[in-house]
C-alpha cells in the first residue's frame, strides 16, 4: 500500500514511522522541515527557553539554600551584577540563549529526518494538497495513494488591531529572532501559552505584565492549580491584570502600547500575543474533496482519525482535538493502524496527560476537579500540600500540591493533578493508574523512594484508602 502524508510534524512523522514499519510505501510532503512547527518554532524552542528560565529561577533563589552566587564565576561566565539585575541574581546572554534554542530545534528536526530515512520514508519538500480523494499534489507532482493523512497543524491567531510586526509586536514564533530579552514584556492572553512565556521571561529577568480577559490566569485549568501559579507570579513581581481584554496594540517609538477594553493603556518594550490558534487548512483542497471542516476550519475526525471521506485521515492541531504533540502523534499512529488493517484502540482523551510548563509546572490526567465538584463524576478526593513533603523542603520548594481522585466504593483511580517542579514527570504514575485501572489500594501498597516528591502520590493514595475504610 502507498500512504501520502501532508505535513511532517508529530502527527505526520509518527504516522509515517508506523506505516513504514507495517510495510507501506510512505511519502511525506513538508514545507518547512521535519518536525514541523512543533519542533522548529513551537514546542521544542519554547521548552528549551523554559528549561533555561528554570535554571535561572534556581540560581535566583539559591540564597535560601545557603548558596551565594553574587560576583561568582560559573563556567567562565559572570553570574550576578549584570545591567538591570540586582547583586546575587544571574544574568542572561540573550543572543547566546536564542542561538541555542534555534540550534536545538534544528538538531531535533535533523534527528527526525534521519529516523524517517532509516525507515525508507520518502520526504518531498513542498506544500501538499488534495487533488482528489486519493491524490496528493506536491508542486507539479501528483501522487496516487491508498490512504492520505492531513497533518498540517495550526498557526497563531491574529488579534485584529494587533498584527505582529516581528520586532515589538510578536507572536511566540518570532521571539527567538530578537537580539535581546524584552525589558518590559506585555503578554496578552493568560491561557497555557501566555502563562508559560510569562513565567519564563519573568525568571529570565524581564518585567512582565500579563493581560487576562478572564478573572484569573489559566481559566480552563484546575482552579486550585491556577491559584497557585497566579500567586507565584504576583509574589515574583509580575503584574497580572484580570478581566482586562486587549483591544489593540500599537508601536510607540521604542516600545508598545496595549489598549484595554476599560479604556486604559498599558505600555512596555514588547508585546507577546498568545490568543489562540487557527487551523492551517485553507488552500489544501479539502472541501473540494468532500472533507468536512467545522465552523472554525478544523478538520472533523472520529476517534480513529478518519475524516468524512473514506481513506482520508487527519491528525494533530488541524483537527482541533487537544492541541498537544502527544495527542497529534497518537492520532497519526491510530490513523495508520486503522488504514492498514491493524487492531486499533480508539483515541481516549480522558487518558491524556497534559502539562503546563510554568514554574512550578501543572500536570493533569483523568477527570477534572470541576467535574467532581459539579457532581458530573462521583469521586472522593485528597489534596496534599507540597510543603509537607520532606524532599520538597530540602529543595526549598514551597508552592504546589498533589491531588488524587478515586471512585467511591471501588477505589478506582480516576485522575489527578500535580503542581510541582517536574510535575510533567511526576504525573506518569497517575497516568499509569488511570490507563490500567489501578485502585488507590494498589498505589498505596507500591514502594516510593524516601525522600521523594513522588512519595506524596502514594501518601495521597493511602489517605484515600483510609477514608474508604472509614466510609465502610
Amino acid at each position: 500500500m502507498r500512504i501520502a502524508i501532508i505535513g511532517g510534524g508529530p502527527g505526520g512523522y509518527e504516522a509515517a514511522l508506523v506505516a513504514a514499519q507495517l510495510g507501506a510505501e510512505v511519502i511525506v510532503a513538508e514545507t518547512d522541515g521535519l518536525g514541523g512547527a512543533c519542533v522548529l518554532t513551537d514546542c521544542v524552542p519554547s521548552k528549551t527557553l523554559i528549561e533555561t528560565s528554570g535554571v535561572m529561577a534556581v540560581l535566583n533563589s539559591s540564597g535560601d539554600l545557603g548558596i551565594q552566587i553574587g560576583g561568582g564565576q560559573i563556567g567562565g561566565g559572570q553570574i550576578g551584577g549584570g545591567q538591570g539585575q540586582p547583586p546575587g541574581r544571574g544574568t542572561v546572554d540573550a543572543p547566546r540563549l536564542y542561538r541555542r534554542v534555534k540550534e536545538l530545534a534544528r538538531a531535533q528536526s535533523a534527528d527526525v529526518a534521519v529516523r524517517l530515512a532509516a525507515e525508507g520514508v520518502e520526504v518531498v519538500p513542498g506544500a501538499g494538497r488534495l487533488a482528489g480523494p486519493r491524490t496528493v499534489a506536491i508542486g507539479d507532482r501528483e501522487i496516487t495513494a491508498d490512504a492520505v493523512l492531513i497533518a498540517t497543524g495550526a498557526r497563531p491567531r491574529v488579534l485584529p488591531g494587533a498584527e505582529p510586526d516581528g520586532e515589538r509586536i510578536l507572536n511566540w514564533r518570532q521571539l527567538y529572532d530578537l537580539g535581546e530579552l524584552p525589558e518590559e514584556l506585555i503578554v496578552v492572553g493568560s491561557g497555557v501559552t501566555g502563562a508559560e512565556f510569562a513565567s519564563a521571561y519573568q525568571a529570565l529577568g524581564s518585567r512582565v505584565t500579563l493581560v487576562s480577559s478572564r478573572d484569573r490566569v489559566l481559566p480552563q485549568e484546575d482552579a486550585d492549580a491556577a491559584m497557585v501559579i497566579e500567586g507565584v507570579f504576583r509574589r515574583n513581581g509580575m503584574t497580572v491584570l484580570g478581566k482586562s481584554r486587549a483591544t489593540g496594540v500599537k508601536r510607540t517609538g521604542q516600545g508598545v502600547a496595549v489598549s484595554l477594553g476599560s479604556g486604559e493603556t498599558v505600555t512596555g518594550s514588547h508585546c507577546l500575543l498568545t490568543v489562540g490558534m487557527t487551523p492551517a487548512t485553507s488552500g489544501l483542497g479539502l472541501e473540494e474533496a468532500g472533507v468536512r471542516l467545522d465552523s472554525h476550519g478544523f478538520v472533523q475526525v472520529n476517534r480513529v482519525s478518519r475524516t468524512s471521506v473514506p481513506d482520508v485521515y487527519a491528525a494533530g492541531d488541524c483537527t482541533g482535538v487537544m492541541m498537544l504533540a502527544s495527542v497529534a502523534a497518537m492520532q497519526g499512529r491510530i490513523a495508520m493502524w486503522h488504514a492498514l488493517g491493524e487492531a486499533v484502540q480508539p483515541l481516549r482523551l480522558s487518558h491524556v496527560a497534559a502539562t503546563i510548563f510554568t514554574d512550578p509546572e501543572i500536570a493533569t490526567v483523568g477527570v477534572p476537579h470541576a467535574a467532581v465538584m459539579s457532581g458530573d463524576v462521583a469521586a472522593r478526593m485528597v489534596k496534599l500540600p507540597l510543603a509537607t513533603n520532606a524532599r520538597a523542603k530540602m529543595a526549598g520548594l514551597r508552592d504546589g500540591f498533589v491531588k488524587l481522585f478515586a471512585r467511591p466504593g471501588t477505589g478506582l483511580v480516576l485522575g489527578g493533578v500535580v503542581v510541582a517542579a517536574r510535575a510533567s514527570e511526576l504525573i506518569l504514575p497517575v497516568s499509569l493508574a488511570v490507563e490500567h485501572r489501578l485502585t488507590v489500594d494498589e498505589m498505596a501498597q507500591t514502594f516510593a523512594v524516601y525522600p521523594s516528591l513522588s512519595g506524596s502520590l502514594t501518601e495521597a493514595a493511602r489517605q484515600l484508602m483510609q477514608s474508604a475504610a472509614e466510609a465502610d
